[in-house]
């Protein structure tokens, strides 16, 4: 019976754990909460009666332990240095620039997290059980909290698969939006007063002395770092990430890695974007060299490392009040939810609105018309709500009743497949319209001088313009005859739309407000296609096809080019003169060029070295900064120095500018 016992026990246990990593670290739970609550039930009933066989890694042992009298310190093994900060692009690529010079030569691999705004810790395993975990404190000493990281329910007691004998995962404990509002809600029951933030919440969480109270504040994990270990096999950080998700620890999600540095910063402002659909909060994000030979290598300041630096924004929050919520229409139909607050300072200036993106935001965040609202400001990323607080809510308010119907031109909405944009699919709904030509009059698309705001309103609520056509049918009779444009005024603008149509293939394409077209999907689309008559000629597999350009944006490019709108819209404006031709040359590949890559150095004589780079692209090869393993050729001028040198060593083929020219006309 006694066998039979541990057998069961033994069973329950692993099918827990199971769920646990299925919950907490896959994100695709099989069984819900209650099934999950019977399993770990039946656990402790058959622990009870056995209690020779419970152990400190069993999951029933979370938020058994008694309070400790005091936390006692820890001394780091490897200490825990802080991060070098940066605010804006260009002290990011002044730092890019500063490692390269540090690697030269080198291809060097990036990673981008985010930067969770929690409390930094240390979980050391040893052989896979969770044997201590520890504050950052001074970065060389901190506090002992292994007994309440043991009420950290993404925390694994036990590690899985095939672990380091010795591993210290560095991480950051944080606590999600909606618990505080569920915690906040809780302390008002029991006459406490009201937590202000996630982060200083977790940080007195993780520090107190009894877990149980630690465990009702629902703290969680994300790892994203190593200290001490013995016995890892990762050599990169990204193997290292996937190596955790393996042994059952969270990492941090939504990590990316880039080839170069110039495109993980890049990919920084897009991610941005998306940092409200997040139920946590981050302050920032992390650019990381993915490659732990290359770290060594660069190593630490006293302070900090130099492979690794943060792009923070400075977080201002505030406490106000929900007046209104309200629609808009943008200009690919998406309608986008607006909130009106009763005014606010945040960062020095006066809020009166913030976004709700979408009605699924709406929904998870239970947000009603008179809540109490968190809405908080960024760096440039406009104001959101970050949390209701419930606690303070008055009565049942009704639920915010998201449109079915456009609000504009009363088209039934539809909400994208397997998205969470609800749009209008009417293309000529006026307010589309008016976002559309406001677009496409911006100096990133056609940039048409003395187009503003207030114009296109008036132009496209009196009927004036209905098409991006329009615009370039425009006269100064009829712009003459508008409110607050004079005679200047008005010519100005005509020459301005005149301009405009020498714009070139690139920005027409960024300008036509396609979905997920923006800059840079359409350059790549302009620069391969050359002529619009050649890419609406395209097949959905032949854009796909194009290098970082995927199925999604093929689709999207595909279906607007053969749908009604977009044969009528490109059609008339190259009936209008609108120019349907890159500005830069088509590629020709030249055999011996095409896919080669080439660094160019020293004083030229023959070319300047934008035009001997331009040229390079132009074959179809690849210009370089630096020389590496993977350097094809060096062209080589006059007083070349270490990239020259560098080259020689590794045997890489130098050119003169006479040869390249050979190579260039096929004559080698």
């Amino acid at each position: 019976m006694t066998a039979k016992a541990a057998g069961q026990i033994s069973a329950l246990r692993d099918e827990i754990r199971r769920h646990d990593r299925l919950y907490y670290i896959d994100a695709q739970p099989e069984i819900s909460d209650l099934d999950y609550d019977r399993l770990l039930k039946k656990l402790q009933d058959l622990e009870a009666k056995h209690p020779q066989f419970i152990t400190p890694d069993s999951p029933t042992q979370r938020v058994g332990g008694a309070p400790v009298e005091e936390l006692t310190s820890v001394e780091h093994r490897v200490p825990m240095l802080s991060i070098d900060n940066t605010y804006s692009a260009d002290e990011l690529r002044k730092y890019g620039d500063r490692v390269a010079k540090l690697l030269p030569g080198e291809e060097v691999g990036w990673v981008v997290e985010l930067k969770i705004d929690g409390v930094a810790v240390s979980v050391t395993y040893e052989n896979g059980l969770l044997a201590q975990a520890a504050t950052r404190g001074d970065g060389r000493t901190g506090d002992d909290i292994t007994h309440n990281m043991r009420t950290v329910l993404d925390c694994p007691l036990r590690l899985a698969g095939d672990f380091p004998r010795v591993l210290e995962v560095r991480g950051e404990v944080y606590m999600r939006n909606s618990d505080l509002v569920r915690l906040n809600q809780l302390q008002q029951e029991r006459g406490l007063p009201l937590y202000a933030n996630t982060r200083n919440c977790a940080a007195g969480s993780i520090r107190l002395l009894d877990p149980r109270l630690a465990a009702e504040r629902r703290l969680r994990l994300f790892c994203h770092g190593i200290g001490y270990q013995e016995g890892l096999l990762a050599t990169s950080y990204i193997q290292f990430l996937e190596d955790l998700r393996c042994y059952g620890l969270p990492p941090t999600p939504l990590v990316k890695r880039f080839a170069d540095f110039d495109t993980a910063v890049e990919h920084c402002e897009e991610l941005i974007e998306s940092l409200h659909e997040l139920d946590f909060e981050v302050d920032g994000l992390v650019l990381k060299v993915d490659n732990f030979e290359q770290r060594q290598r660069l190593g630490t300041t006293s302070k900090s490392p130099r492979w690794l630096v943060a792009y923070k924004f400075e977080k201002y929050e505030a406490k106000t009040k929900l007046l209104d919520i309200r629609v808009q229409v943008g200009k690919t139909g998406a309608i986008t939810p607006v909130a009106d607050l009763e005014p606010v300072e945040l960062a020095g200036t006066i809020v009166k609105r913030a976004s709700l993106h979408n009605a699924d935001e709406i929904e998870r965040k239970d947000v009603r018309i008179g809540d109490s609202v968190i809405v908080e400001k960024a760096g440039k990323i406009i104001p959101h709500i970050v949390r209701v607080e419930l606690a303070e809510r008055e009565g049942d308010p009704p639920r915010f009743p998201f449109p079915t119907h456009c609000p504009e031109c009363d088209t039934p909405v539809v909400k994208d497949e397997n998205g969470v944009y609800i749009r209008c699919p009417n293309p000529v709904c006026p307010a589309q319209v008016k976002e559309r030509v406001r677009y496409f009059a911006s100096r990133g698309a056609m940039d048409i001088e003395g187009l503003g705001d207030k114009l296109v309103d008036q132009l496209v609520e009196s009927g004036v313009v209905k098409t991006y056509g329009d615009l370039y049918r425009l006269s100064l009779e009829t712009l003459t005859g508008l409110e607050r444009m004079g005679k200047k005024s008005s010519e100005n603008l005509v020459a301005g739309v005149e301009a405009s149509k020498s714009r070139g293939l690139a920005r027409l394409l960024n300008a036509l407000s396609i979905r997920h077209v923006g800059t840079r999907v359409a350059t790549i689309l302009a620069e391969h296609f050359h002529q619009m008559s050649k890419l609406r000629e395209a097949s959905i597999e032949d854009i796909s096809a194009i290098h970082e350009i995927g199925d999604v944006i093929a689709q999207s490019v595909h279906d607007f080019l053969q749908s009604d709108f977009g044969r009528e819209t490109i059609d008339d404006l190259a009936a209008l003169d609108v120019s349907m031709t890159a500005t830069t040359p088509p590629k020709q590949q030249v055999e011996g060029i095409a896919g080669k890559t080439f660094v160019v150095t020293g004083t030229l004589t023959k070319y300047s070295r934008d035009e001997i780079q331009a040229l390079i692209a132009q074959a179809g090869g690849r210009a370089a900064s630096s020389v590496s393993k993977n350097t094809d050729y060096v062209v080589a001028g006059e007083k070349a120095g270490s990239k020259l040198e560098k080259a020689t060593s590794l045997g890489i083929r130098i050119l003169t500018e006479d040869e390249f020219q050979a190579l260039l006309e096929g004559r080698e």
